[in-house]
This record gives C-alpha cells, structure tokens and sequence, in this order.
C-alpha cells in the first residue's frame, strides 16, 4: 500500500516538476529599454547616423535627429503571435518631415508593422499605423486627432487576430478589421524605415511586446511631460 501510495505521488508531482522545468514560452512579454546604442534587448542593432543618448528627466531615451539618425535590431518580437500589443514610449519633436517613420517591424514575408506620425508645420502631430503586406494593406490615420509635439506620450497598437486598434496615453483613436500574419521572423527599426526613408526626429525611450491584445485598462498612459 505504501509503495502504491509513492507511485500515485510521484505521478501528481511528475507535470509539476516538468512545467517548472520547461523551456520559457515565447509567447511572453519583452520589453526593451532604447537608452543606448550597443544593445536593444538582447540585441547587437545595426547603427545608422548617430542617434544620441540623454538622460535628461522624465526619461532616459535615444534621440534621432530626423535625417540619418536610426537603429536596425536584427529580431522581429512578434514573430509568431496570432496577437499582439506594441507600446511605445516617445517624443515627437518639431522640425522634423511631414512623414515620419519612427517603428517599423518587418519579416520575410513582407508582413509590415509600421508606426508613424504625421506633423502639420505648426506644433501638432497625428498617429497613423499599418498593418500589412503587399496585398493586404490597411493604416489608421485621422488627422482631426491632433496633439501637441514636444512632450512625452505612450502610443500603443493592439491586435487581436481580427481587429487593429491604436491608443495615445490609453485613450482609443481608431480601430479597422484586418487579417494579419502571423508573422515571421525579421528585424525592427527605430527611427526611420528600414529602406533608410521617412527620419524620425525625437526620442523613443521604452517598447513593450505583449502576445495578447491588452485592453485599454492594461495599456501604458500619460499625462507625461
């Protein structure tokens, strides 16, 4: 009796000890801090220009100088999420192009993640994001949602296996359904497209992947100075 009683333990404890055991998901969140130009993650990005580092307050962050300032991160983070959340925390700065290209994920299927702004001259900017490939193409723009350049924001675009939604500081903007990857692997750049156009000019501070689409409770958000 006794030694059956050790085997029925053994087979309870068995699954626990091989999910404390197991390999990480890679379903799991990443974040990267962009505070320095040697290393974004885990990983070695190709340099291009010379993006600065401060770490004047309220936060620590690189800035591009919106002509060839920009960074290529050899990895695509969402590579095989039927879902996901970019957040991204950032200052747009006045004086840079009309069309700004300051995230770009693609993989080699030419699945694009594009995260943009647009500046009207006049100290205001709007979001526009995309999703897609060469068949499939969907942005989210509306430039009636202008917002005041020269501050810091958390803007945030979520996916959920149907729909595309973009928030800035939590508050939702616009929303479109789409099909979308998943995708595969691929690379990540800051600052500009990754076919060198579009500059950004500003300071990036903070991603965050999530493998979900968070709701608007679950999202980063201002008021940031």
């Amino acid at each position: 009796m006794q030694l059956i009683s050790r085997i029925y333990l053994a087979t309870l404890l068995l699954p626990l000890a091989a999910t404390l055991w197991a390999e990480p998901s890679p379903h799991t969140p990443t974040f990267w801090s962009v505070t320095q130009t040697d290393l974004i993650g885990a990983h070695k990005p190709t340099v291009m220009g010379s993006p600065h580092v401060s770490s004047a307050p309220p936060h620590p962050a690189l800035f591009f100088n919106g002509s060839s300032d920009g960074l290529l991160v050899p990895t695509n983070p969402l590579a095989g999420w039927p879902q996901f959340t970019v957040e991204i925390l950032f200052k747009p700065e006045e004086g840079g192009l009309a069309e700004q290209r300051f995230v770009h994920i693609q993989d080699s299927t030419n699945w694009r993640v594009m995260i943009e702004t647009r500046l009207d001259g006049h100290g205001g900017w709007w979001l526009d994001t995309f999703l897609g490939n060469e068949r499939i193409r969907q942005p989210l723009i509306d430039p009636r949602r202008v917002h005041p350049t020269g501050r810091w924001y958390w803007v945030a675009l979520t996916y959920d296996g149907q729909r595309m939604t973009h928030y800035i500081d939590g508050e939702k903007e616009l929303t479109a359904q789409v099909a979308f990857g998943p995708m595969g692997p691929g690379q990540t750049s800051l600052g500009v497209r990754q076919n060198k156009v579009y500059w950004f000019k500003g300071g990036i501070s903070t991603l965050r992947f999530h493998p979900t689409a968070l709701t608007p409770l679950q999202l980063q958000r201002g008021p940031l100075q």
